[in-house]
């Protein structure tokens, strides 16, 4: 048993510990591809939250994994079967819930730790900012590993495309299709442009209607997915999140936090 672990921690390790930092995976169970489980966003949730904390804790962070959420929002993917939909308002009430009994047990630093699309969560952070005086911090896991992706993988990733089966072919094989020849049993996640050159452009946007777009639901080719592929995407990403986390498991709350007084520059806002 591993006390950074919540699901599989018992009362006397947790009320023994003094946690710095609370991550909480967000999934989703909805369709990927042919080939892959629906439960692939809440796999991954479980695996790079797993191995993040991991390796934090053993970096002295003092951070607790939170269950992996498996439900997400899905209206746009609403005409496939079981896409287990939550609405936006309703995923904020249940995220506002957990932040709450997380600041309740003394933790200040929450970790949303997004692995799905359809999750867009940033007007969580928003709405929240004045709801306690704890410290929200948003990770949509595909844009840790952004600027080394073209260095692991041959194409870009969308859904259930090479990098999704890469991870899952990786760490959880038996639940990838495959034919009586073993290729796999997915579709080559092709998708329709839009007709609107603005909205191809990026310029204008949309929440794509999955069913115009895909019969699959699959967008991003996955057949030069590999187990190994999948390993160094793991180990970049969990490298990475661990560095953070033990950085802000370390971080003292001060009136400045999260900023550096007097210093100033370009960033997100």
């Amino acid at each position: 048993m591993s006390r950074w672990n919540l699901l599989e921690s018992n009362y006397e390790q947790v009320r023994a510990s003094s946690y710095q930092v609370a991550v909480l995976p967000l999934g989703a169970t909805e369709p990927h591809n042919l080939h892959l489980p629906y439960g692939t966003d809440t796999i991954e949730g479980d695996l790079i939250g797993r191995e993040a904390c991991a390796q934090a804790a053993r970096r002295g962070a003092e951070v607790v994994l939170l269950p992996t959420i498996p439900y997400g929002t899905e209206t746009n993917l609403s005409r496939f079967p079981l896409a287990m939909n939550l609405q936006p308002s309703t995923l904020l009430l249940v995220i506002r819930d957990l932040v709450a009994s997380v600041r309740a047990s003394e933790i200040r630093k929450i970790v949303l730790l997004n692995m799905h699309g359809g999750n867009e969560l940033k007007s969580a952070l928003r709405e929240l900012f004045n709801a306690s005086d704890a410290h929200l911090f948003l990770c949509n896991w595909w844009e840790v590993i952004a600027d080394e992706y073209a260095q692991i993988f041959e194409h870009p990733e969308d859904h259930a495309g090479e990098m999704e089966t890469s991870i899952i072919l990786a760490r959880r094989p038996e639940l990838v299709a495959r034919r009586t020849d073993g290729s796999l049993a997915c579709a080559d996640g092709r998708t329709n442009p839009c007709r609107f050159e603005a909205v191809r452009r990026g310029w204008v946007r949309i929440s794509r209607p999955w069913h115009a777009l895909t019969e699959s639901t699959g967008s991003g080719d996955p057949r030069a997915a590999s187990p190994e592929k999948g390993e160094k995407a793991l180990a970049l990403l969990t490298s990475r999140l661990a560095d953070f986390l033990v950085e802000l498991s370390q971080a003292e709350i001060d009136a400045s936090f999260p900023m550096v007084p007097g210093e100033s520059g370009p960033g997100p806002q």
